[in-house]
């Protein structure tokens, strides 16, 4: 009669060897996929940085950029200045976002210096340097009233 000690130790090993096959067969299928999509995203790394280097051949044989058409006026713009021209006017980052078009959210941002405005921005920006306390309460006003007839 065989001893029942090694009869359990041969059943434990065979479970045990059961077991680690099984989580073992869940790890080579999780491996294998990894690396198809590591093998994958290979590809595309290589592709994205042969059209990359194809742009940037294209952009060095073009000529130096050309001026801006000469209707086109370009701006300047500074943070500080839009804070102080703000302050000047008397109005809050909500309201200036109004005149300009944008978020109150936009216009700190701008006066942080975290984002600067885009061209067509930066024109209502320049439009807004020549306006008074009392022109641009005017304008909040009639941007209100447009606001209300609409709703």
């Amino acid at each position: 009669m065989p001893n029942l000690a090694t009869l359990l130790k041969s059943e434990i090993l065979r479970l045990a060897r059961k077991e680690a096959r099984n989580e073992l067969e869940s790890l080579r299928k999780a491996s294998s996929r990894y690396r198809s999509e590591i093998a994958d995203l290979k590809r595309r790394l290589d592709l994205l940085e042969k059209q990359q280097a194809q742009v940037s051949k294209k952009i060095l044989k073009k000529p130096a950029a050309t001026e801006s058409p000469e209707g086109a006026a370009r701006f300047r713009f500074s943070a500080k200045r839009l804070a102080a021209q703000r302050q000047k006017l008397g109005l809050s980052a909500a309201d200036m976002g109004r005149l300009i078009g944008v978020s109150g959210q936009s216009i700190y941002h701008w006066e942080a210096g975290k984002s600067r405005p885009r061209p067509a921005q930066l024109e209502a920006i320049a439009s807004l340097r020549k306006l008074g306390k009392r022109e641009a309460k005017k304008r909040l006003a009639d941007l209100a009233g447009d606001l209300s007839q609409e709703g």
